[in-house]
């Protein structure tokens, strides 16, 4: 089995065809959305190929030690996490087809109207080694 991350993107993807932000869909369609997706990683607890996955607040921070008695933290920018990623994913599948076709079908998580989002989303898969340093 290998474990992949699957991301799910605010934006920085090609558009989605049912490409209606969030903010903008009724309570009812936000309900079918988040439906869709527990019945999904429910369905993956069932078959042993879902890990964990959450979804992110829109919240966050930067954390660096900046030495004693300096505040560490900073609110952002944020252009790789905060701004981008809406949630996540991790899956432990047979092979990277399978990881492929479970994205597909995570893709088409219902959005505004109730159609289908049909959204990119982004598989990585986890290092399975540490990466090898070249004499």
């Amino acid at each position: 089995m290998a474990k992949y991350l699957l991301l799910k993107h605010y934006r920085g993807a090609p558009a989605a065809s049912n490409d209606v932000p969030m903010d903008r869909w009724t309570p009812e369609e936000i309900s079918a959305h988040v439906q869709y997706m527990q019945d999904f990683a429910a369905r993956l607890e069932g078959s042993g190929e879902f890990v964990d996955g959450q979804a992110l607040a829109p919240g966050g921070m930067w954390v660096r030690y900046d030495g004693e008695g300096r505040p560490p933290v900073t609110d952002g920018p944020f252009a790789e996490t905060k701004d981008l990623i809406a949630g996540w994913m991790v899956i432990d599948v047979d092979s990277e087809q399978r990881a492929i076709e479970l994205a597909g079908e995570l893709s088409a998580a219902p959005g505004a109207g109730g159609e289908p989002i049909h959204e990119w989303l982004e598989v990585r898969p986890f290092l399975t080694a540490p990466p090898t340093v070249p004499e």
